[in-house]
């Protein structure tokens, strides 16, 4: 698989932490599928995955509750899930998931990011064919053959099992991410590293260092739209 996806989390959460970006997105996003749904996560399984995904960022519980009770309210707020695709130095391949209530201001500040730095946007299915939609989830205190067991008696599937540093990481297809989870919990476990439905590259790719930096730049002047939610890619940042 190729990504260390706990140094990943690390980076992307201490980066987030200075400024309350990461809280904002997931406040948006909270809105949006309580929104769309029952506001109950028993109920609505996009927001029970999104609580879980939050769990682990360690959003603050006012911050979830506000925006459930936002949803509940009477105010109408219009987001649309956009995806762009595009390229980055040395033929890296870079997806974009975005949530927006203005799609021509979104679609020109990425636009606008990609070619300040170094990229340059794709049309749809220009890069999205080389990515596989994955559910990544994170348990500590087992090691790779223990978390296969737990999952086998289970009869839930796994596509790869690796440990990671202090964790071990579960690759699986997107319609197992609860199930995998449940197994962990019957087993006690209640607590994950990691709990995505990510983009995975199909084969990633390493750079020249001075190039990494100019990718690295790119990427970060991506996320920090307010309308991005998600960014992907298939280069390998060590």
């Amino acid at each position: 698989m190729g990504r260390k996806w706990n140094n990943i989390k690390e980076k992307k959460a201490s980066k987030d932490a200075n400024t309350s970006r990461i809280y904002s997105k997931f406040a948006k996003e909270i809105y949006v599928v309580a929104k769309q749904g029952e506001p109950d996560p028993e109920s609505n399984q996009a927001l029970k995955f999104v609580l879980e995904r939050a769990k682990t960022y360690n959003v603050p519980r006012n911050i979830i509750d506000r925006a459930i009770e936002k949803a509940k309210g009477g105010i109408e707020e219009s987001f649309d899930n956009l995806r762009y695709e595009g390229f980055g130095p040395n033929g890296s391949m870079i997806i974009v998931d975005a949530l927006t209530n203005n799609v021509n201001r979104t679609a020109s500040e990425v636009r606008a990011a990609f070619g300040k730095n170094g990229g340059n946007m794709g049309v749809s299915g220009s890069v999205a064919y080389m990515f596989e939609s994955t559910a990544v989830i994170g348990i500590e205190g087992k090691s790779a053959e223990e978390a296969l067991e737990i999952l086998m008696e289970e009869d839930v599937d796994a596509r790869d099992i690796l440990e990671e540093e202090d964790s071990v990481i579960i690759y699986a297809e997107p319609d197992q991410f609860h199930a995998v989870q449940e197994a962990f919990r019957n087993a006690g476990i209640t607590d994950f590293t990691v709990a995505e439905l990510t983009m995975l590259a199909h084969n990633d790719i390493e750079l020249p260092e001075d190039t990494q930096a100019e990718f690295e730049k790119l990427i970060d002047a991506i996320e920090d739209l307010e309308d991005v939610q998600q960014v992907y890619h298939n280069v390998d940042l060590g």
